[in-house]
């Protein structure tokens, strides 16, 4: 006799293996309540933000928004879907800048962000650091990579060089000061993390 629960454990993994194609996703997305990711045929739940993960993406794209006024880059947050060929992914970045002019997809996506940023959270730590960039770096015209800690003053920078390797560096407390390699920016990491009420 199949029970209750086994029929609801049938039908979750019947899901779970539902391959969908890159129209039918969009198609979805377009009215569904919240955001989805697409990873080569898999529709992904994004997991909902914490009041410290939006306070400091918006403060970043601020930052970022206001000193690029009137120069050729456009800074966008995470309404802003990202599209990756190569892999099939379509994604939500927090924070992406755009040099000159826009590549799109189509009207909400884009598809060649010159800088992204992700702030990190305990659950996505690890795919952000590692198999997200993996993922990204097969952008050509990705330039710079940022992960910003949620839980402390921490900051991760990844740059490309013209010999296409990346260089890491990091900044943490109070004194640093964030600087990009692909633009001319610089942010303070007190200014990145205003407002943040760290947990003790």
């Amino acid at each position: 006799m199949t029970t209750t629960t086994e029929i609801q454990k049938t039908e979750l993994t019947n899901k779970e293996q539902r391959y969908y194609s890159p129209e039918e996703y969009l198609e979805l997305e377009a009215a569904a309540e919240s955001k989805s990711q697409y990873y080569d045929g898999r529709i992904i739940p994004m997991a909902g933000g914490t009041p410290n993960h939006n306070q400091i993406a918006g403060n970043f794209y601020a930052a970022l928004n206001f000193a690029f006024k009137k120069q050729p880059y456009r800074v966008f947050m995470t309404d802003m879907r990202l599209w990756i060929p190569q892999k099939r992914i379509y994604t939500y970045p927090d924070v992406m800048v755009v040099a000159d002019k826009l590549e799109l997809a189509r009207k909400d996506t884009i598809t060649n962000p010159l800088i992204i940023t992700e702030v990190l959270s305990p659950s996505t730590q690890n795919y952000d650091q590692h198999e997200k960039f993996k993922l990204y770096r097969t952008l050509t015209s990705l330039q710079e990579y940022i992960l910003i800690e949620q839980s402390e003053m921490y900051v991760e920078q990844f740059s490309k060089t013209a010999d296409n390797k990346w260089l890491f560096a990091e900044y943490d407390g109070e004194s640093a000061v964030l600087a990009l390699t692909s633009v001319q920016f610089q942010i303070s990491l007190p200014d990145i993390y205003d407002k943040v009420e760290f947990e003790s």
